[in-house]
C-alpha cells in the first residue's frame, strides 16, 4: 500500500507543471521543475525509500521507484535513465503489459540509443489490437523522430492525433506532426 500511495504522491506533485495555462500540454522533459510540490515529492520518496527494504517489491513499489527518480531531478538532463531503463526491465518481468514496454523503450532510448528502442515497438505496432491506442503511435513518433527519421515521425504523430481522444493530446500531437525539421516547436 505505500507504493501505491508514494506513486500518487509524487505522480500529483507534477501536476502543476503538466499543462500551459491555456490547457495545453507540457512533456516531462519541459515541465518547469519549480512548479513542483517538492513537499510531496518528499512524503513520496520518504515512503518508497522506506516500504522497498521492507518486503517483496511489487509493481506500485517500482512504479514509484522510477517516479521518485524524475522527481529529484533538478533538471530533466540530471534524470538517471539507467536506473529507470534497470526498473522498467523489473517492472516488466514482474508485470509484462504493452504500457510497460512502451515506457521501457523511451528508458532504453535514453540509455542505448532509439534503433533498440524501435526494435522493442516492432511487436507492438504488429498487434492488431495495439495499434488502434495513440500512445503507441505517439511514442512511435518520437523515437523516430530521435532515431533522424523526420517524416516517418510526421505520419506516426499524425496516426497517433487521429486516434487520440483528449483534445489537449490531439492538439499537441497535431502540433507535433506540423513541426518543420530544424525548427524545435514547444508547445
Amino acid at each position: 500500500m505505500s507504493g501505491l500511495l508514494a506513486l500518487m504522491l509524487l505522480t500529483d506533485a507534477r501536476r502543476a507543471a503538466r499543462t500551459c495555462p491555456d490547457g495545453s500540454l507540457v512533456p516531462l522533459a519541459e515541465q518547469d521543475r519549480s512548479l513542483w510540490d517538492r513537499s510531496l515529492i518528499g512524503e513520496g520518496v520518504q515512503l518508497i525509500e522506506s516500504a522497498l527494504p521492507t518486503g517483496p517489491v511489487g509493481p506500485y513499489q517500482l512504479q514509484a521507484s522510477i517516479a521518485a527518480i524524475h522527481a529529484e531531478a533538478r533538471r530533466a538532463t540530471d534524470t538517471d535513465w539507467a536506473q529507470i531503463e534497470t526498473l522498467y526491465r523489473m517492472l516488466h518481468a514482474l508485470t509484462p503489459s504493452p504500457v510497460v514496454t512502451l515506457n521501457h523503450a523511451v528508458a532504453v532510448a535514453k540509455v542505448d540509443g532509439p534503433t533498440a528502442a524501435l526494435a522493442m515497438l516492432g511487436p507492438l505496432l504488429q498487434d492488431p489490437q495495439l495499434r488502434r491506442h495513440h500512445r503507441l503511435h505517439a511514442v512511435h513518433a518520437h523515437l523516430l523522430e530521435e532515431d533522424g527519421s523526420v517524416q516517418e515521425a510526421r505520419m506516426a504523430y499524425s496516426t497517433a492525433a487521429r486516434l487520440a481522444t483528449s483534445i489537449p493530446e490531439q492538439r499537441y500531437l497535431l502540433a507535433k506532426a506540423a513541426q518543420r525539421p530544424g525548427r524545435e516547436r514547444h508547445v
